[in-house]
């Protein structure tokens, strides 16, 4: 049985409060850690907003966000003592003629962890973090958190980041991306470097190729100002998509040490091999989804969404990509990421397909290729399909069965946290493992503008896909051309 230990005392600053990060995320994370008793009664959380709210408004904002978070039966007797814990402030962080004198005393003491969690957009990052260090907020003990994306390219990110830091040390910088806190993606340190049985198949030894997805049903969902402007590549593929291939890839580290991590997981980035003209149309496909059907609901096409102005629109909502490391692991073994909004289902999933067997001794279609199939969302777990006899007298047949490991199953009793409620409490800890560094954000960035890069200087064409589908035509061809077809869970021999 899992136990959760209590973290130290500390106070959180959520600027940002009255947003949907916040709402749906970070206030019923907190709510929850304060339910297993890793946070006790002298914590405080303070929200920061613009949004005028009294007390009563406020606390019922909450409630209500814990509420609809809340499996089964809210605990009222639990609410109550969190309840006591929470502080709200009207305030424009930006301003210079903030007044801040009631956030200094919402504060339980300088002896303690200080956290500035800044669940706003990314232009905010620089003046919120400058107008805590004016306002005499931050202490030797203050820690800020940055969600992703940081920056919208290498430049801007570099921004960010020499901004950020001319405030807090690099130490003490979280940049957060939610997927590292996922069950299954920690579980891919413990797979790799638990486990003997594969890290010596782990390499272009035995390894055919990986396929990376991270596929949404949502569309736009009233977020059209950013994502017009960012698309699928910097929305999802510069960070999270990175992220798992880094994981995926890496040499051993000598340590789980945040500094040791990172190393390990910027030398992948580095040897990420990007894009020119030529490349770029015969390794990439961008697209933009049309209307069509998610499940029985009819659903609108991207542009459909916009505004009036922005009709015309060539963002892409879908990007698949083929690319190699290069490295003596990894050398010749072809990584595909894909991305997507309005596919046919949500999941996020990783897909290690190992080589053929030398010498087919069973006949021909008898002898599929072994898989390593990780899923992160929905339903987290691991599956390894193995080949064995199907039962019966007469003809031997083959099939494809899983080993299945189902986190839902092998730990029904155990309510364990979901990402942003075990980050947040690394956070308190200190402890920046599942966190980038200046540097990886950097070697992400840079990757992800030489694709844009190529993209614009050969005028990718953008295709398209019917809302409901997973992705067009030529995302199948990137494979198919390969000998190769993108994983697909309802047909398990296909892939």
């Amino acid at each position: 049985m899992a136990e959760f230990v209590p973290v130290d005392p500390f106070d959180i600053v959520i600027f940002g409060v009255s947003g949907d990060l916040s709402r749906q995320k970070l206030l019923p994370a907190l709510f929850h850690r304060h339910c297993d008793g890793q946070i006790d009664e002298t914590c405080r959380i303070i929200g920061v907003a613009r949004s005028r709210m009294d007390d009563e408004v406020y606390l019922n904002m909450v409630r209500e966000s814990c509420q609809a978070a809340t499996d089964g039966d809210f605990p009222e007797d639990m609410w109550s003592g969190f309840a006591k814990l929470l502080r709200y402030h009207e305030i424009d962080a930006t301003s210079q003629q903030a007044d801040w004198q009631p956030v200094k005393e919402s504060f339980m003491g300088d002896d303690r962890p200080r956290i500035f969690y800044l669940a706003v957009g990314p232009r905010l990052y620089v003046p919120i973090c400058k107008a805590i260090d004016a306002a005499g907020l931050k202490t030797s003990l203050s820690r800020v958190v940055l969600e992703k994306p940081i920056g919208s390219d290498l430049e801007s990110a570099q921004s960010v980041n020499d901004g950020v830091e001319s405030v807090f040390d690099e130490n003490n910088i979280f940049r957060m991306d939610h997927y590292l806190g996922k069950e299954t993606v920690q579980n891919l340190l413990i797979l790799r470097f638990a486990n003997m049985l594969f890290e010596p198949l782990w390499s272009n030894q035995t390894i055919d190729h990986i396929q990376i997805t991270v596929a949404e049903t949502v569309g736009l969902e009233g977020r059209h100002d950013y994502y017009d402007k960012a698309g699928a590549v910097r929305d999802i593929m510069q960070n999270h998509l990175l992220q798992l291939l880094c994981l995926i890839a890496m040499e051993p580290p000598n340590s789980l040490d945040a500094e040791n991590v990172r190393a390990e997981k910027i030398k992948v980035l580095r040897a990420l091999k990007g894009f020119d003209a030529a490349t770029v149309n015969e390794n990439t496909v961008r697209a933009q989804y049309t209307r069509g059907h998610i499940g029985e609901a009819r659903v609108k096409g991207y542009r459909d969404t916009l505004p009036e102005e922005l009709q015309d629109s060539t963002t892409e909502t879908y990007a698949a990509i083929k690319t190699e490391i290069a490295n003596w692991r990894w050398a010749g073994v072809p990584f595909y990421l894909r991305t997507g909004k309005r596919m046919t289902s949500r999941r996020s999933e990783i897909v290690i397909q190992f080589k053929s067997t030398p010498h087919n001794v069973f006949g021909e279609g008898q002898n599929q290729p072994n898989r390593l199939v990780l899923r992160l969302q929905p339903d987290e777990g691991m599956r390894l399909f193995m080949q064995v006899k199907e039962p019966g007298p007469g003809h031997m047949t083959l099939r494809s069965i899983p080993l299945d490991l189902s986190y839902a199953r092998s730990f029904s009793t155990l309510k364990y946290p979901d990402a942003y409620e075990r980050l947040l409490m690394d956070v308190v800890r200190g402890n920046l493992a599942l966190f980038m560094g200046h540097e990886e954000v950097m070697a992400a960035w840079a990757w992800t503008d030489d694709l844009l890069s190529a993209w614009q200087e050969n005028d990718q064409k953008l295709e398209h896909y019917a809302a409901g589908t997973d992705g067009p035509l030529h995302a199948n061809l990137l494979l198919g051309r390969d000998g190769r077809a993108w994983w697909d869970d309802n047909n398990e021999a296909g892939a």
